[in-house]
């Protein structure tokens, strides 16, 4: 369990009073004040609302998610992106929002019964939905994925996505596929990506990745053999870097960057970094 201003709960939308948020779509509702809002106060503005969950407390106030059919405009405010609060805002901040973006995901994601499709019934104990007819119940989605730093001696293997802001490099990373244990994915997903041979692998820590449900176990591994051949479409750009001639690197809060640091940490006689939301 989390430390801090924010910890997650169970709270029952019946209650009253409390502060709210409004989600759309890995989006908050946004004034000069923050996210949070009057709970009663946001309840009566023009928003159409599709579900309402009781999250947790932030500062020991209850917190309340509104998840909404659009991001509809309200005088003064502005719909503001998760991955701007994981750049700007503070660690307990972003907790709470990251945890209510996948609360809201999976809210708008099981209003029906994949099998039937009826009407999802909430579950009054549990944070779950449950359909009569089939008694399917669906819990919020988590999907484990690995990411892992490959080095060298003193070189750093990164690779660049089309999706990557220009010139950044990051580790590689991906899904884990059912069947396999994510020693088995490290492996597979460095071999598929750059046509790399890999061993040594060691978990370092992990962290929630709430875009929109992931948890990334992080890793290191060493080189064994092998000559860089990139994935089309998945890879743009993948090379060797020496720890004295790095690239733009990922985010300061992101278990990507975190796994580099600690590689530069250990080869400086450094202490280790604080990974972020992962508890140590």
């Amino acid at each position: 369990m989390r430390t801090g201003r924010w910890q997650s709960a169970l709270l029952d939308p019946a209650a009253a009073g409390g502060w709210a948020l409004a989600h759309y779509k890995q989006q908050f509702l946004g004034d000069a004040n923050g996210v949070l809002f009057p709970r009663e106060w946001l309840k009566r503005q023009d928003l159409r609302v599709l579900s309402e969950h009781g999250v947790g407390h932030f500062d020991g106030d209850a917190i309340y998610l509104l998840e909404v059919d659009a991001p509809e405009r309200l005088e003064g405010c502005d719909w503001i992106g998760l991955r701007h609060f994981m750049l700007e805002a503070d660690e307990d901040l972003f907790a709470m929002l990251g945890f209510a973006s996948q609360i809201g995901t999976w809210a708008r994601e099981n209003r029906f019964c994949g099998s039937c499709g009826a009407p999802m019934q909430r579950m009054p104990r549990d944070r779950a939905m449950r359909c009569e007819t089939c008694d399917i119940q669906r819990y919020p989605l988590l999907s484990p994925s690995m990411i892992v730093l490959v080095t060298r001696g003193d070189e750093l293997l990164l690779a660049r996505s089309p999706r990557f802001v220009p010139g950044m490099y990051s580790t590689l990373a991906g899904f884990c596929e059912p069947g396999e244990s994510v020693e088995h994915c490290v492996a597979r997903e460095v071999r598929e990506e750059v046509g790399l041979e890999i061993g040594n692998i060691r978990y370092l820590g992990s962290q929630s990745w709430p875009f929109p449900h992931s948890l990334m176990l992080g890793f290191h591994a060493d080189y064994v053999s092998g000559e860089i051949v990139m994935q089309p479409d998945e890879i743009e750009d993948a090379r060797w870097f020496r720890i004295d001639e790095l690239p733009r690197l990922p985010a300061g809060r992101s278990i990507a960057r975190y796994l580099i640091d600690v590689f530069l940490a250990r080869r400086a006689g450094l202490p280790d970094p604080v990974l972020p939301g992962g508890g140590h």
